[in-house]
């Protein structure tokens, strides 16, 4: 199975990132290309949507660690959004899924104005989405 990175610009300073596939050794410099690219551009929220994430190793949870590190530096944060099954899982196991989840009205949740889309997580604002297969 193939991953892939899409995301769009949200609010000001904030990127909305959908992960497809899987998330692993081979496939976490994707990811992490991504994450280099967006805080270049000042993006400082990120919220990581995960409905179509199949698996999710180690190293995948080591760069939603890093991201949400690089994002707290900078007064931002990295959340996730839409986890289920294994991957879910591992985001509880680790303890990251209470962590890291997504909560619009939490203090670290990044509650905004913008309408919710299908997975809760705020629709763009900006252009539309990019792409890295």
């Amino acid at each position: 199975m193939t991953f892939t990175v899409t995301y769009d610009p949200w609010l000001t300073d904030g990127v909305r990132l959908r992960l497809t596939g899987e998330l692993d050794l081979s496939t976490v410099p994707q990811l992490d290309a991504v994450l280099d690219d967006v805080a270049a551009r000042g993006r400082r929220r990120l919220v990581v949507d995960l409905t179509d994430l199949v698996f999710c190793d180690s190293t995948g949870i080591a760069a939603f660690v890093r991201g949400d590190n690089r994002a707290a530096a900078d007064g931002g944060w990295l959340r996730v959004t839409g986890a289920t099954g294994r991957v879910e899982r591992v985001l509880q196991v680790t303890g990251l899924w209470d962590l890291l989840r997504y909560a619009p009205e939490s203090p670290g949740g990044g509650s905004s104005t913008a309408p919710a889309g299908p997975t809760g997580v705020p629709e763009p604002v900006d252009p539309p989405s990019r792409s890295v297969p």
